[in-house]
């Protein structure tokens, strides 16, 4: 028996799938899907910690944009943690913005296409490659810096102000005693 081949006509994204369940008749028809029992996704740690991150990634994206960049915010974090750390190496980089440490490699490419960063070879160990901020990396911290506070508001724009703290305060707490969970825990740098 020959099979037959199956086409799915089905919308492609979720807002073409949101648009026919929930017409946009009323301003807000995403606050009803939100808020929908359909899915217990929709109440769970995991699945909220994702769309927050999606929405922090696509709001620096644009505003990094706008200022004349092409910068992720997991790039600014590595440029910040640099300016802090002038001469930290790779993996303890990683550590500082809990970033997967065999990714980070990636990360430091691009900063060093873009001429944000140059590596040196230790002084102390040759196998070791220290981080430097070029005078180029260094401008474009100035100025995505003048708009990260914009950001982070923009991020938590559906929070009152005295929301936001407690927001924070609980998600640090909680990022902080799941943090050995991670296969990227954060590491504080230990000052020389």
């Amino acid at each position: 028996m020959g099979s037959k081949k199956r086409t799915c006509n089905m919308p492609h994204t979720l807002h073409h799938i949101a648009m026919s369940m929930y017409p946009p008749r009323q301003s807000e028809w995403w606050w009803t899907l939100a808020n929908s029992d359909d899915l217990e996704l929709y109440n769970m740690p995991g699945h909220l910690v994702r769309r927050m991150a999606q929405v922090g990634a696509s709001v620096f994206v644009e505003a990094a944009a706008r200022a004349g960049y092409d910068l992720t915010s997991v790039q600014y974090a590595a440029l910040k943690a640099i300016e802090r750390y002038s001469g930290i190496d790779q993996t303890t980089l990683a550590g500082a913005i809990a970033y997967d440490r065999t990714t980070i490699g990636g990360v430091i490419d691009r900063l060093e296409q873009k001429k944000f960063v140059i590596r040196k070879v230790s002084p102390n160990d040759r196998r070791v490659r220290q981080l430097f901020l070029q005078p180029s990396g260094v401008e474009a911290i100035r100025c995505i810096d003048s708009m990260v506070e914009e950001v982070q508001s923009a991020i938590l724009s559906g929070l009152d102000t005295k929301e936001k703290a407690t927001f924070l305060k609980l998600l640090r707490k909680a990022a902080d005693g799941a943090n050995e969970l991670s296969r990227a825990p954060l590491r504080l740098v230990k000052e020389p």
